[in-house]
Order: C-alpha cells, then structure tokens, then sequence
C-alpha cells in the first residue's frame, strides 16, 4: 500500500455537478487538484466554464459542460457526452438542490413539484446514469449530497428534509445493488455552509448568528471544507466504504440543544 498516494486520483475522469458554484466548485478543484480530469458541469454553463478555467489556471485538467439535473433527456445527454469523449467514469458527483422555505400548511403543488423535481428526481437520474455506466464498466465511486436535513428539521423545511432523506436511501439502495458490480455510492450530509443556496439566511446577521451557535465549532463552513469528504470517498482512501451517510456538519447533529448545562 502506498500511503502516500491514496488520495490520488491522477487518470480518473471526475463529473461534478453543480460545479458552478459553492460546493460544488470547490469539489472540482479539489478533485482536480488530487489529479482528476474534471467535467464540470451546472445548469449555468458560464459559471461551469469559470471553474474549469480556475482548474486550468491551477495546471490541472477541465472541461465545461451545461445541465440541468431535473430535466432526464438532460442527464442522458451529459453522461453520452462524457461517454464520447473519455474512456471512463470514475467518479461522480452531484450536489445540486433548491428549497422553498414554507410551513407545510402554505406548500402549493407547484412548490413541491420545483423542489422534488431537483433534489429528489434530479438526482435519482444522476445516479440511475452515473450507475449504468460505473457498472458496466466494474468500478466508480458515486458521490451525492443528502443534508443534516435527512435527519433533524426545522419548520419550514419539510419538502427540502424529505428529498435529503430520500436522497440518503437511493445511495443505499444503489449500493446494495451495485457493490457487486465494483461501484461505491455514498452520500454527504453538509451543516451549515456558506453557499449561494444559504444567502437568504447569512444576510440574515441573527439568522446566520443562531445557526452557527448551534454548531459545536461555533461557525459556518466554507464550502472548501466540504471539499475533503469528497476526495476521501472518490479516492482509494475511501474503497471499503459504501452506502454510508457522512456528515460534515461541526458538530451539529451531536449535541442535543442549545443549552449549555453547568458542569
């Protein structure tokens, strides 16, 4: 075993969704600076090329793809696209999600319809192509991002909890079905990171304050500290693991309340 070189990823082809911004930029760099060829990819094609270009200023290797993961022709279309133009998949990633922030009295049809469309159907068409292709081919590490959502909510969040949720058991069930056939498929369950999907929240200064105090660290991530939970899982590093949840939350999910008893 070459310690030295378990998270390596030199030769490997990585698709990154959602690599346009925020997490999912800073896992394609981070990728890409392990020694992945990166297909960066986002419904915003312009901000997908800027990330390619940032990989590229840093000597490593990118391309830019457009994609919008709630649209299943769409998906098709990227992974034929990468298919043409690589002789393997190696790694997956797909981080993409949006939130209507509602009671579940006030949810309309339509907003429910918006967010599944995305974070739950979106990414079971990820991972149903990123499979077929991994499986054929006997070996690939999916990686797909659940949230600390999946498993502790707050009002408001009901649709968002129940996709993240849901997101948690395809990655399991997908390992299940695919470690026979060499693909590992796991899910990340980000805290509170400062991301364009959070914007409504940190221009909020005591929304922003009250959420980070609830972390054991007391602080917000950025999202290039989520970027290392995802090199660990697409590189050897990671290649017993399967079907788990990992989270990246600062402890979060730890601690019960926000009382800090006298001890």
């Amino acid at each position: 075993m070459d310690y030295a070189r378990l998270f390596r990823l030199d030769g490997r082809v990585a698709v990154v969704i959602g690599a346009g911004s925020g997490i999912g930029r800073s896992a394609a760099r981070a990728l890409a600076a392990h020694g992945a060829h990166v297909v960066a990819a986002d419904l915003n094609e312009a901000a997908a090329g800027e990330t390619a270009a940032l990989i590229g200023q840093a000597g490593g290797r990118a391309e830019a793809e457009s994609v919008d993961i709630g649209r299943e022709e769409d998906v098709r279309r990227l992974f034929a696209a990468v298919g043409s133009h690589h002789p393997s998949l190696d790694v997956v990633v797909t981080t993409p999600s949006i939130n209507v922030r509602k009671p579940v009295l006030a949810y309309t049809a339509g907003d429910l319809d918006r967010v599944l469309a995305v974070n739950l159907k979106g990414t079971f068409y990820v991972l149903r192509e990123a499979g077929r292709r991994m499986a054929e081919q006997g070996r690939g590490s999916i990686i797909a991002f659940s949230s600390i959502r999946a498993q502790v909510v707050e009002p408001g969040q009901s649709v968002y909890s129940a996709t993240k949720a849901g997101t948690v058991q395809l990655v399991r069930a997908l390992a299940a079905e695919l470690g026979p056939r060499g693909v590992r498929a796991n899910a990340i369950a980000p805290g509170v990171v400062d991301t364009p999907l959070t914007r409504p929240i940190t221009q909020n200064p005591a929304w922003r304050q009250a959420y980070a105090d609830r972390t054991v660290l007391g602080r917000w991530a950025s999202p290039d500290e989520i970027a290392g939970a995802v090199v660990f899982l697409a590189s050897e590093a990671g290649s017993y693991v399967t079907g788990s949840l990992l989270f990246v939350d600062g402890g979060w999910t730890a601690v019960d309340g926000r009382f800090v008893p006298p001890l």
